[in-house]
């Protein structure tokens, strides 16, 4: 059905299959070099939050491969480990993304107005402070490009008044709860991004879930405030590109060896420290 930067999405009709790759982008770009990893790392912890989560209505049926249809099976080799299958829904306009912290977009517009997507934030605050509470600052979604920060005022217009109030505790609830957990774990959740859908008129939780890739994740023990922490991300991804004479567009360059493993095994830890297992792979 369709294929993104990280994901194909196949229609198994009643259903769809996601499959995570090891694809990776920065600035946009796709990355010629896949990381080691990667795309099991981030279906099976959003898996784990899917089933952590599981009193909140979500699309997540399986992601156990040994139970996937019989004519998936010959595709084990591609598929274990990092795809699952899902409730097809009808998905929101607005991407919904929670703050407690002041980093990147959020971080510049402080720094211009004060505020983060209208909403007034107190005066004083550096590079990653905590903030008072944890905001829900939405998005609309990019066909190409980022995300475009809106106000929510331009939310309750997408999706009118009931729903875009429903998606806003919503998301704070399973931030609050996700940023716990991670707490005891050694990891601050700085942001992230949820996303919902309808289906049958009833709102599920849809897309991933509290991943490297949609959130900012910050070791507890190297936090300074007014310092940008390191991250289990694709951190020594961008800051290795950030040295080279590219102007962002593609192709993009090659990554070096040491790069590629560093990467990988800060995605590969936060799994391991959020979940408490042993990446299955």
């Amino acid at each position: 059905m369709r294929s993104g930067k990280v994901r194909e999405i196949f229609d198994l009709g009643e259903t769809l299959l996601f499959v995570a790759t090891d694809r990776i982008s920065a600035f946009d770009v796709i990355l010629p070099d896949p990381i080691p990893y990667k795309g099991a790392v981030l279906n099976q912890i959003s898996a784990f939050w899917f089933k952590h989560f599981g009193r909140i209505d979500n699309h997540f049926v399986m992601e156990d491969f040994d139970r996937f249809p019989d004519d998936l099976k010959k595709f084990r080799t591609e598929l274990a480990g990092r795809s699952m299958i899902v409730r097809k829904t009808k998905p929101l306009l607005v991407e919904c993304v929670v703050r407690g912290y002041l980093a990147g977009s959020g971080w510049k517009e402080y720094q211009e107005s004060q505020s983060v997507c209208g909403i007034k934030l107190p005066a004083g605050l550096k590079l990653a402070s905590q903030l008072p509470e944890a905001i829900f600052t939405p998005a609309t979604k990019a066909e190409a490009g980022h995300d475009i920060n809106i106000d929510m005022d331009a939310c309750r217009k997408i999706l009118g008044d009931e729903m875009a109030e429903r998606v806003r505790k919503l998301s704070l609830q399973i931030y609050s709860a996700g940023r716990d957990h991670a707490s005891r774990c050694g990891i601050i959740v700085a942001d992230t991004k949820f996303e919902f859908g309808i289906i049958d008129g009833k709102l599920l939780l849809i897309d991933e879930v509290l991943t490297p890739d949609s959130s900012r994740f910050w070791p507890a023990d190297q936090y300074l405030v007014g310092e940008s922490p390191p991250s289990f991300d694709k951190q020594f991804v961008r800051d290795y590109l950030e040295t080279l004479d590219w102007d962002k567009t593609p192709p993009a360059p090659k990554l070096p060896e040491d790069v590629i493993a560093k990467t990988s095994a800060k995605y590969v830890e936060a799994f391991e420290r959020l979940t408490g297992e042993k990446l299955e792979l």
